[in-house]
């Protein structure tokens, strides 16, 4: 057992009497209670509310008189390559009572992995990248230590065994990007690559951010500005640049919670049995596991550091967990992969399917005893960088895909609605069951008909 009443965008925010560290730091499940001091005198802005959305901005007022509450929040809604909605609220930084205003932008910890991803399959859609191919093709020193046929589709889904990198890493060296490849050049898989999966928490960034570089001759956080932020005017930044400091809203964390709280949420949201939600947790996220050990990057990000609120971590490159964007551009990202966003279009269709292809029904999970199963569409239902709709994640309909982030932010897109959905919040909330994100996806779906 380990106690902890604090957490980092990687490591998850438990309270007393759990099992867990790093928990959701997947940024897959999001939620907890909320403090409510401030909510009061939060108001609620926006425009581009277009009539017949008024649901999406109903909900958006609501999550701040329910629990877990807001601090600050925006929401934004793209279809067919036009906001619908565009609202913000509440405040920036709690103590200083600041605002949040339009521009205010925010961590939105693993919600990074999808711009992320978004780059690679432009890379794919060019010819430039092949999905099947091994990774030592465009990065030959990552086939050392019996990796020479781990394809690049692996490192999108989850399933090429290097969740963790032994270390030791300090953080000067994870900021400086090369000590990390290195790191990942020598390790060797946990697992025969292919055959499971697991959340790669922080290294899925750096895996699929070197490949984008040894292709691109860009870093991921270049690329993505100069040709996914740049010609949709995004704010939205993998490296933020220091004149943007004065826009970045302050992390203020929800009340810890126990495990069983945390179990309770699981079995809610998952539909599955007690016995089965409370075996996965013990296996997947108790101390010493695999995904406990994921966040912590060979020892790089130690959460007692408060890394996470320094200007070093926002000016480095961490493709799986530091983007700092606000919701109109989290939304507008991804309504230019399924059309046209003021003639800038990132993904054609076909890109679009292949990529949102469901991979993790295909292996088990990482860590799991035997004769566990959960199932992909209850657990970790992951395409090639994306996260499918499923029951604990229905975003707009059966055909969306996007990404969440720890502690509450989410960016989806929908190609049969042609929908661009962002949310992002400084109030960082890790319980599965929190309701905010999914009380605006619901609005949204109402809102389509």
């Amino acid at each position: 057992m380990e106690d902890t009443t604090s957490g980092t965008p990687e490591q998850g925010h438990v309270g007393r009497r759990t099992v867990l560290k790093g928990v959701l730091g997947a940024g897959a499940l999001a939620g907890t209670h909320a403090a409510l001091a401030g909510r009061a005198n939060a108001s609620v802005s926006g425009d581009d509310v277009e009539h017949g959305w008024g649901k999406v901005a109903d909900a958006f007022r609501k999550n701040f008189k329910d629990n877990p509450g807001e601090v600050g929040a925006a929401c934004s809604v793209y279809v067919g390559g036009r906001p619908v909605v565009n609202l913000w609220g509440g405040l920036a930084d709690r103590e200083a009572n600041r605002p949040w205003r339009k521009n205010t932008i925010v961590q939105v910890a693993s919600t990074t992995k999808g711009a992320t991803a978004i780059c690679a399959h432009m890379l794919a859609q060019r010819g430039e990248l092949d999905l099947d191919a091994p990774v030592a093709q465009y990065w030959p020193e990552f086939g050392a230590a019996g990796k020479g046929q781990i394809p690049v589709r692996w490192l999108l889904s989850h399933q090429a065994g290097l969740p963790i990198v032994d270390g030791p890493l300090t953080f000067e060296q994870a900021c400086a990007w090369h000590p990390v490849i290195r790191a990942l050049e020598a390790q060797k898989p946990l697992w025969q690559p292919g055959t499971e999966h697991v959340y790669h928490s922080v290294t899925f960034g750096f895996l699929v951010g070197e490949v984008v570089r040894r292709i691109s001759g860009k870093s991921l956080g270049r690329f993505f500005a100069e040709e996914v932020a740049a010609p949709l005017g995004l704010s939205a930044w993998i490296g933020l640049p220091e004149k943007q400091e004065r826009r970045v809203a302050r992390i203020h964390y929800a009340a810890p919670f126990s495990v069983e709280e945390l179990t309770a949420g699981l079995i809610a949201i998952t539909g599955l049995d007690a016995d089965t939600v409370t075996a996965w947790v013990n296996a997947v996220w108790g101390p010493g596991s695999v995904q406990a050990r994921a966040g912590e990057l060979g020892g790089a990000l130690d959460n007692t550091t408060g890394y996470h609120t320094t200007r070093a971590w926002r000016a480095a490159e961490f493709p799986a967990a530091n983007m700092l964007a606000d919701a109109r551009s989290v939304a507008r990202m991804y309504a230019a992969t399924v059309g046209d966003v003021d003639g800038v279009r990132l993904l054609d269709p076909s890109t679009v399917e292949k990529m949102t292809a469901v991979q993790t029904d295909k292996t088990p999970m990482h860590g799991l005893p035997p004769g566990l199963n959960i199932p992909a569409d209850r657990s970790f239902y992951m395409s090639l960088g994306f996260w499918r709709a499923c029951p604990p994640l229905p975003m707009a309909g059966p055909g969306s895909f996007g990404h969440p982030g720890s502690g509450g932010s989410i960016g989806f897109a929908d190609p049969d609605a042609g929908v661009g959905f962002g949310y992002v919040t400084n109030l960082w909330n890790f319980r599965p069951d929190d309701p905010r994100a999914s009380n605006l996806a619901k609005a949204v779906r109402s809102c389509l008909g």
